[in-house]
């Protein structure tokens, strides 16, 4: 794409709040810088009911000279939900991309352009090089889905992705320094084509947080797009508290074993959800509360959440 049609592509930003106030600022404001180089027209802030100023935050910001609207869900109806309220509220007016943010996210400059000039042909979707604050890599990159892989990741944990066979997580940094194809990629920072939105759907709400992104870019290759990594797009971001919130933990590695069993059967799923299982059940007996919880949700289905705090 050359430089004059990047500048002519219109963009779109739907930003996911939630008690997002303590990050939302250097969001917005990183927005200026990153989104040099592309027509920025609409910066939805969606919120899913936040308790404390995220919302007044997010509509004083105008101030900054961003195009800024705030959609309140009116509850916290999860990620998903977020971003289809978000992409009904474009609708009448579509732009040619959305970029998919969260609040924790830093955008460097031109970063949103370096999306966009890959979003070409059949890439649909194109992801960012991820940092954290101190500026080392942050992996963000997946493979597919295995069995496989979910028994590597029980036994060996995050060294399993060091080999391409034995974990989902891209790991090497090597594999970070040039662009490609991705199975799919951490959902703080996606650009997403305005036609594969229309074409995929909608975001499966059911979810509530974690692998809808996997499910959406899943979806989309489906249908013959491609997940482009491109590392000169460079945000950074701040990781969340998944590792260590014993409930989004648990959510977490529940929906992986759900969307699993979704696209591969009833015997295949079952072999995931046991090597999943048997990893969290040592890490449980390790003294990981996270894990625990893990468990008691995997076993027993009754006992998950079908509801995300309010």
């Amino acid at each position: 794409m050359t430089e004059a049609a990047r500048k002519d592509m219109v963009v779109a930003v739907v930003l996911v709040t939630y008690n997002s106030a303590d990050v939302l600022d250097d969001c917005l404001t990183s927005l200026l810088d990153g989104a040099k180089g592309v027509t920025l027209r609409d910066v939805l802030v969606v919120d899913n009911n936040s308790r404390d100023h995220t919302v007044a935050l997010a509509e004083t910001a105008a101030d900054l000279g961003l195009p800024i609207r705030v959609v309140q869900l009116g509850r916290n109806a999860g990620y998903a939900a977020a971003i289809n309220a978000g992409i009904d509220a474009l609708r009448p007016d579509p732009p040619d991309a959305v970029l998919i943010l969260n609040p924790d996210a830093r955008l460097r400059v031109g970063s949103i352009a370096a999306l966009a000039a890959s979003l070409n042909g059949r890439r649909g979707i194109t992801v960012p090089r991820l940092v954290f604050p101190d500026g080392s890599l942050q992996p963000s990159l997946r493979r597919k889905p295995t069995v496989l892989n979910a028994l590597g990741e029980a036994v060996l944990g995050a060294r399993a992705g060091r080999t391409k066979r034995l974990g989902e997580l891209v790991v090497a940094p090597e594999e970070y320094e040039h662009p490609g194809p991705a199975v799919w990629a951490t959902g703080a920072s996606m650009l997403v084509s305005w036609q594969v939105s229309e074409e995929v759907g909608r975001w499966d709400e059911s979810f509530l947080l974690y692998s809808e992104e996997t499910d959406f870019t899943l979806r989309a290759a489906d249908r013959g797009w491609t997940c482009w990594y491109e590392p000169a797009s460079v945000m950074e971001h701040l990781n969340g508290e998944s590792g260590t919130n014993p409930m989004l933990w648990a959510l977490q590695t529940v929906n992986r074993v759900v969307l699993f069993r979704r696209r591969n059967g009833f015997v295949r799923g079952g072999l995931y959800w046991l090597a999943v299982t048997a990893g969290q059940a040592v890490r449980a007996l390790a003294g990981r509360r996270p894990a625990r919880l893990a468990v008691r949700w995997l076993v027993r289905p009754s006992a998950r959440i079908t509801v995300l705090p309010q």
